[in-house]
């Protein structure tokens, strides 16, 4: 029986000479294998459905060990995003936080729509795309089970309380007290607070509106990367490493 979904490249491996073997990010089913047959054939009607970031209406049949395409049609190519190396990096990293964190066909609806809102945005602005990056990874990192705590201190429970460090083992805000004794724990001044606070809960498409200091969101966005690590199980983001790297030479 043929199964319709729609879903986004985020994997493609070379499988003999002219076939793709595909992960995909569907809505209906999560993250499953697809096998994409003659896909590096230039003939292939399948070129176009089988390209990294791409938005794609499918009709498959599922196989023993994977699905098979019946059919597909673009819904969103999201080519701008391939356009630019600091654009298609942070593309990438959005897409390996799903490889990296999704069990096969264990559906998750919100993160779906958090994928395709992420990519519609990143692959229209021209602005900082970090303030868009963090945004998107505490949405993701709730939507996973992990919304940070940050209405109490999350040791002692304190609400009348300046902050000072996000607890990454106990996915929270902390007491200046309770830092001094708190393991992996990470400093936050009351600016890195505010820009989660308001960074968690502003949509996707206007948080460039919000005023934050570049030196903000890079501490934010490194407490961010040690707390999903430590969620997920993962010791780095290749795509991150390659990005950095490439700023070290000056390419963004």
């Amino acid at each position: 029986m043929d199964r319709r979904v729609n879903g986004i490249v985020t994997r493609e491996i070379r499988f003999k000479e002219t076939s793709k073997i595909l992960t995909l990010y569907t809505d209906d089913y999560g993250r499953i294998s697809v096998m994409a047959r003659g896909a590096y054939n230039p003939k292939s009607t399948l070129i176009a459905n089988t390209q990294i970031f791409s938005h794609n209406a499918y009709s498959l049949h599922k196989g023993r060990n994977f699905y098979y395409i019946n059919q597909a049609d673009v819904l969103d190519s999201f080519y701008t995003i391939r356009e630019d190396i600091g654009r298609m990096m942070y593309g990438s990293y959005l897409l390996e936080l799903i490889n990296l964190s999704t069990a096969e066909e264990d559906r998750n609806e919100k993160l779906y729509f958090l994928l395709l809102k992420g990519l519609k945005v990143l692959s229209n602005t021209q602005e900082d795309f970090l303030k868009l990056i963090v945004s998107y990874e505490l949405k993701y990192i709730s939507f996973l089970g992990y919304r940070p705590a940050l209405d109490r201190c999350m040791a002692c429970g304190d609400k009348d309380l300046k902050v000072a460090g996000f607890s990454i083992t106990r996915g929270g805000i902390v007491c200046s007290n309770c830092r001094k004794v708190e393991p992996h724990c990470e400093y936050m001044d009351i600016g890195v607070y505010r820009a989660m606070k308001l960074l968690l809960y502003t949509p996707l498409d206007e948080v460039f509106a919000i005023d934050i200091s570049k030196d903000t969101m890079f501490n934010l966005h490194r407490i961010m990367i040690k707390y999903i690590l430590d969620r997920i199980d993962r010791k780095q983001f290749n795509s991150l490493n390659i990005l950095s790297s490439i700023n070290k030479d000056g390419g963004v």
